[in-house]
């Protein structure tokens, strides 16, 4: 590995330097935050051990500089001067990990081996997004906003241990798809990574869906069926819109995050898993406590690790390159000959509409778009009136449009409705031959 080692005492830098190098490491050195940034400009690092005080210069305050220019640099802070508020500010501004000093050469090499492992699962991440790309378009973690590349990183972090998360945002910010890529990330990605929906069942089932049955527990239960938890051992039970639960529920779940235990309906005998939970919510969790609709200790419990996805209208960085990518996704699902491109007046839609559905309602939308649009070019008419209209993009008769842009829009609902070409040119009052042809001309978007 290449490790960077940034401490302003010549000794310590001496002395991780031996021990880096005994473990195969290729070590450079640096006194000051200048000397850092410029040692990492000469070429790329794997690692970066920073100390806490450099000089009269902060290593917090080079962290986020250093990550700038590497942002897939794993930093280690190290200090003499160690307490629980410094390590949460030094993981607060991306820290990989905090290292107290005396060290050891066998914290070293710890710490070198998670560094490795990190890396090793990013890289297996990747190409785990890559094939989840091809089948799920949203699953994707690709993104230029700072927002969302924060809540990623910090799902990144919190796969290296096993405490509860709870994933916050509103509906269709992609929570499961982050859920998914924890689990991926983490040591438990060869388990099982289950799901339970909690809002789709009555309080009966989800306890049944939970912890499981035996014969005879109610009405139906003809045979004893495990729960999802068991169905989870080793792996990760994602909770879909926890606050959705019943209070009776709740307290069997805070005992199960507590204790591991559980019993399965009708069923007396105490058993045990071993499960990391993930919960997901879009309500105000804090509101619910308040008001006595969720449990205190469950919440405490649940949000050991938080994390908030933004909106998509928080992300305006996202917006055209996501609707491109469902654009392409979708042609090539209906099997399109040349996928179609965004007008200017449609991208100015997209970033107009506030999106309330999210990702979830994007993809819903250009999905639609790439159905009941023939042509090459994908305009504003294309996708349901709510956001044409929001965005002030609807051709409306008697609106300030040309002759030619009314016809054209008025001419591709009437074939998007049509079953047939034919019934479309008898509607429209014109030749098949003449409709083929001008259906050509939107295809070609000229």
């Amino acid at each position: 590995m290449r490790v960077l080692v940034v401490d302003d005492e010549r000794n310590i830098r001496h002395t991780l330097r031996v021990c880096l190098e005994g473990f195969g490491c290729e070590v450079r050195e640096a006194a000051t935050p200048e000397a850092a940034l410029a040692a990492l400009a000469q070429g790329p690092a794997d690692l970066a051990f920073v100390d806490l005080r450099l000089g009269t210069a902060s290593g917090l305050d080079l962290l986020p500089r250093l990550l700038a220019e590497s942002p897939n640099l794993d930093v280690v802070l190290i200090t003499a001067y160690a307490t629980f508020d410094t390590a949460v500010e030094a993981v607060r501004r991306g820290a990989r990990d905090y290292l107290p000093k005396p060290f050891t050469p066998a914290q070293i090499r710890h710490v070198l081996d998670r560094s490795r492992e990190h890396r090793a699962l990013s890289s297996q991440l990747e190409s785990l997004e890559g094939q989840l790309a091809q089948a799920v378009p949203e699953a994707t973690l690709e993104t230029a906003s700072p927002v969302m590349h924060a809540a990623i990183g910090l799902v990144s972090r919190a796969a290296t241990a096993d405490a509860a998360v709870l994933l916050r945002g509103e509906s269709g910010t992609g929570k499961g798809v982050l859920a998914r890529a924890l689990h991926s990330m983490s040591s438990r990605r060869r388990r099982p990574f289950v799901t339970v929906n909690c809002p789709t069942l009555s309080e009966q089932l989800l306890a049944s869906e939970l912890f499981g049955h035996v014969r005879g527990a109610f009405t139906g239960a003809v045979k004893d069926q495990p729960g999802r938890v068991e169905q989870a051992e080793g792996g990760t039970l994602f909770l879909d819109e926890i606050a959705e639960m019943s209070p009776s529920l709740q307290a069997q779940l805070l005992r199960f995050l507590q204790e591991k235990q559980f019993e399965r309906l009708g069923e007396g005998r105490t058993r045990k898993a071993d499960v990391r939970v993930v919960a997901a919510t879009n309500r105000d969790l804090e509101k619910d406590v308040a008001e006595g609709r969720f449990r205190e200790d469950l919440f405490y419990r649940l949000n050991v690790i938080e994390v908030k996805l933004p909106a998509l209208r928080e992300r305006p960085e996202d917006l055209l390159p996501l609707a491109r990518r469902f654009v392409t996704f979708f042609a090539k699902t209906a099997q399109r000959p040349v996928t179609p491109e965004l007008s200017p007046a449609t991208e100015r839609m997209l970033l107009a509409y506030p999106w309330p559905g999210n990702v979830r309602e994007m993809r819903n939308a250009v999905e639609r778009a790439l159905i009941v649009w023939p042509a090459g070019v994908l305009e504003p008419q294309a996708f349901p009136e709510r956001i044409a209209a929001a965005a002030g993009s609807v051709v409306t008769l008697g609106g300030p449009h040309t002759l030619e842009e009314v016809e054209r829009e008025h001419t591709l609902r009437v074939m998007a409705s049509a079953p047939t070409l034919d019934e479309a040119a008898k509607v429209l009052g014109i030749d098949a031959s003449t409709l083929w042809r001008k259906r050509k001309k939107y295809e070609s978007g000229t």
